[in-house]
């Protein structure tokens, strides 16, 4: 039986952030980047597109837009929340969920993940955490 993959592609908006700076807390980011990234973050969009169960990640702040691009069950390379290089590897989760374990490629630092979920209606759930602090941001589509 074909399994059936959640469609994440579109446009999202930010609708609400809990714990971002509290998250790059965790990180050991100063406090001036973390001024300048949670007033950056504070809106951003998001537009995903998807093939099968290839995705890329297009996050668009006021101060730099990052892609992630990758297929679920393949590892791959991305930044952590902070800038600092991981190896990632995303699986599904349940079958609207995918969840990426990070792992950093040099250096110490909190253990750091993320999740996306596809809701029952319709918005897109993003948790993303460090050590044991989560954040979580949920999305509308546009």
């Amino acid at each position: 039986m074909e399994k059936t993959i959640p469609d994440f592609s579109g446009k999202w908006k930010m609708k609400s952030s809990e714990n971002f700076e509290e998250l790059l807390k965790a990180l050991s980011v100063n406090v001036l980047l973390r001024k300048i990234a949670v007033t950056a973050a504070a809106s951003p969009s998001v537009e995903i597109s998807q093939q099968g169960e290839s995705l890329s990640i297009r996050t668009y702040t006021s101060i730099r837009t990052t892609v992630i691009s990758f297929t679920v069950g393949q590892s791959f390379n991305e930044n952590t929340v902070d800038g600092r290089l991981c190896t990632s590897f995303p699986k599904w989760e349940t079958d609207r969920k995918i969840s990426c374990e990070q792992t950093l490629q040099k250096g110490d630092g909190p253990k750091t993940s993320w999740t996306r979920e596809l809701t029952n209606d319709g918005q897109l759930i993003l948790t993303m955490t460090a050590g044991d602090v989560v954040c979580t941001r949920v999305y509308d589509r546009e």
